[in-house]
């Protein structure tokens, strides 16, 4: 049977994209953005630098990208959580906190990334930047909508 290279083609570019954005997270998490170069990617995860940049164009777009994968494996699991707790917004809380509080509990914690990387980059319109903001605007939505099926007072500042 003939293979579809067009498939086998993107699957392979597939590949290589993941393995240079799994390598520059892990590095990326480990050690800070500032402080891994795109020479230390290329050398770790195994592929040419014109690959990486075929990928990601910039070191600032591998850096949004490693931030917007956080992004989604963090509200995947928030999302899991919120699904056990359809109707009861005090023990979805418990329940974010029990995995936060697992999650910032391990050896290899470091903070979160998106607030890491903010520090790091001042500039207001930094794509990272850009990225970690719009994190913490749905993290204050999420706890917002918390804190009114919990029918406090001043949900926005409970939230805040």
């Amino acid at each position: 049977m003939a293979k579809n290279t067009a498939t086998s083609s993107t699957s392979g570019t597939n590949e290589v994209r993941d393995r240079i954005l799994e390598t520059a997270s892990e590095l990326f998490y480990r050690r800070g953005v500032r402080a891994v170069g795109v020479d230390l990617v290329v050398e770790k995860s195994g592929v040419a630098k014109t690959s990486l940049h075929r990928h990601f164009g910039t070191k600032d777009d591998l850096i949004a990208a490693f931030l917007k994968r956080e992004d989604l494996d963090f509200w995947n699991t928030w999302d899991q959580v919120r699904e056990q707790h359809p109707e009861d917004a005090g023990a979805e809380l418990d329940a974010h906190f029990e995995w936060i509080g697992e999650r910032v509990g391990r050896d290899n914690y470091r903070g979160c990334p998106q607030i890491n990387t903010a520090a790091e980059f001042p500039e207001a319109d930094h794509p990272a930047r850009k990225v970690a903001q719009a994190h913490m605007r749905e993290m204050r939505r999420r706890l917002k909508t918390i804190a009114e099926g919990l029918a406090v007072a001043a949900p926005d500042r409970l939230a805040g």
